[in-house]
């Protein structure tokens, strides 16, 4: 009998206001546009897409990423305005960092040659961190009044990025399982 596989993913969720504010949106796409699969998780910076764990080697992929996180130095993450992929994703933006992407960049190599997992690279697109307000069920012609609307909307704020996450899929949603703090060494 093959062993027990559960999905998870690895993200930066922001903390509040912001975390609140991105939930909110997501609310307003569900009422105003239909589109409410986003509310599947919590509001998050996806650093690695998901991915299947033997459930019975969970411990051992918490300690892995708990390694990984330690030594890292926390960073800054500034959100600007609304973006979007055409023709059905919509969310909030994030201003390059080159920072951000060293992180990413780093845990994806990581995960390849600590975790052998090797499904980080998703269609080759570029890491382009932001946080998703709607997405696969927002239908082309809702896309287009939606984007009519945030196109010009303001977002704007910054957060220290000092822990990073791994979220676990329950069969319906994603859950947050474990925080991991970067620059979790003792003071001396």
């Amino acid at each position: 009998m093959a062993p027990i596989k559960d999905r998870y993913l690895v993200a930066v969720v922001p903390p509040a206001p912001f975390f609140e504010q991105a939930q909110e949106l997501k609310e307003y796409f569900r009422e105003r546009y239909h589109s409410k699969a986003s509310l599947n998780s919590p509001s998050h910076i996806t650093l690695h897409m998901p991915f299947e764990w033997r459930a019975d080697r969970e411990e051992n992929l918490i300690n892995s990423l708990q390694q990984f996180s330690s030594p890292l130095i926390p960073l800054k993450v500034i959100f600007n305005n609304f973006s979007c992929f055409e023709p059905r994703v919509i969310f909030i933006d994030v201003i390059e960092n080159k920072k951000l992407n060293d992180l990413q960049y780093q845990l994806r190599q990581f995960c390849k040659k600590e975790l052998g997992l090797f499904n980080a690279d998703y269609k080759d697109l570029p890491f382009h961190p932001h946080l998703t307000l709607a997405f696969r069920d927002l239908k082309k012609s809702e896309f287009l009044k939606a984007w009519e609307e945030f196109k010009e909307k303001k977002f704007e704020g910054e957060f220290r990025l000092d822990r990073i996450c791994l979220l676990k899929h329950d069969g319906q949603r994603w859950d947050v399982l474990r925080k991991f703090a970067l620059d979790s060494t003792p003071s001396v």
